[in-house]
């Protein structure tokens, strides 16, 4: 029986007729659910989402896409929870590469040197590469993002039947938190899906749609495999104005995970993470800029300001997303949001030590 009183009984007999008191249920149903959330807006508007999927009655195929997006998009939040505040590296590669092959045994230190620096690694769950990272990394250590296919696919036996394990139905959801859950990203050696997940990473970062995060393409010390891209990227790409030259600051090739090791933490030694806020552009620091470097950084990356100049913010509490970072320094200014590659090396010049207020100063 529906009762009325009841805000979610009521959206559903209401649904079709579109009362005049929906809005005001879908309001009710969200203040008993979510109470004072700085969220309600949103939840309101998705429950206004289905309402409106329900009311065309869409094709069947499309209302299982739909709930069952949500219902990943949910689960996975939920389970992902309790890494939140733990730094993470995608590592991708071939699922093939056999255990005796060089390659396993290089991905497996890079496994192992993330977890040394507290680093989790996130792989796509199965054998090759990604067990191999796994391996190095153990369970505590390791995320496993798989992905559910009409044949057996069974995640590795690390994180296999784990609160580590996470399956996903569709490819672009599980895309979506390799790149999202990522602080970095290392690509080793790998076929078509390892390339589609190269390229969609870079345009995603070249296009401002994912953070700027370190890139690093890992092979062996005598390997080739990324010198063919990176040819490849230059001469055909670049050479031809497909691409610009600054956009290759956005991936360094490693020959070991001790470089790669390297290159994540210079990336992160001064600089934490970054933000839009009141249409500026936020650049987060653990330390200062010196007066300087602030001038220097206005003389030569003027041309990624779309107006104005960069300027130096103190620790604030203008953040109300992230209170826990209202210690941090600021480095603000009106990004043009279309040179990812300079703003890449705009984050390696606040990363050297000499361009920093020294700590007892900071």
């Amino acid at each position: 029986m529906i009762d009325d009183k009841d805000p979610a009984d009521f959206l559903i007999r209401h649904l079709h007729t579109g009362g005049s008191g929906l809005q005001q249920k879908i309001d009710e149903l969200v203040a008993v659910s979510a109470g004072q959330s700085k969220n309600s807006s949103l939840y309101r508007e998705m429950i206004l989402n289905v309402v409106r999927m329900a009311q065309a009655d869409r094709d069947h195929w499309d209302a299982k896409i739909m709930l069952q997006t949500i219902a990943e998009l949910e689960q996975a939040f939920a389970r992902l929870e309790q890494f939140k505040r733990r730094r993470k590296v995608t590592v991708f590669g071939s699922a093939r590469t056999p255990i005796d092959h060089q390659m396993y045994a290089l991905a497996r230190d890079m496994g192992r040197a993330l977890a040394d620096y507290d680093f989790m690694t996130i792989t796509g769950a199965g054998n090759g590469i990604m067990g191999a990272a796994h391996e190095g990394a153990g369970l505590d250590n390791s995320l496993g993002f798989n992905i559910t296919l009409p044949f057996e696919q069974r995640s590795n036996a690390i994180v296999h039947n784990t609160d580590h394990d996470l399956s996903f139905r569709f490819f672009f959801l599980r895309k979506l938190f390799f790149v999202k859950e990522a602080d970095a990203l290392v690509l080793c050696p790998g076929g078509f899906g390892t390339l589609d997940e190269t390229l969609e990473v870079l345009t995603l970062i070249q296009t401002g749609k994912s953070p700027v995060v370190p890139v690093i393409l890992l092979d062996l010390p005598d390997g080739s495999y990324w010198d063919g891209l990176l040819a490849f990227f230059k001469g055909q790409m670049c050479d031809e104005g497909y691409i610009l030259e600054a956009d290759f600051n956005l991936m360094t090739l490693a020959r070991s995970p001790d470089q790669a090791m390297r290159e994540i933490l210079n990336f992160y030694s001064n600089y934490h993470s970054s933000r839009w806020m009141n249409g500026r552009y936020l650049l987060r620091m653990y330390r200062p800029l010196t007066a300087q470097a602030l001038e220097q950084i206005n003389d030569t990356f003027g041309d990624i300001c779309k107006e104005g100049s960069f300027r130096k913010s103190p620790p604030t509490d203008i953040d109300p997303d992230e209170p826990e970072l209202k210690s941090m320094h600021c480095l603000e200014f009106n990004f043009n949001g279309r040179h990812q590659g300079r703003l890449r090396a705009l984050i390696d010049f606040i990363n050297q030590t000499e361009n920093l207020e020294s700590p007892d100063i900071a």
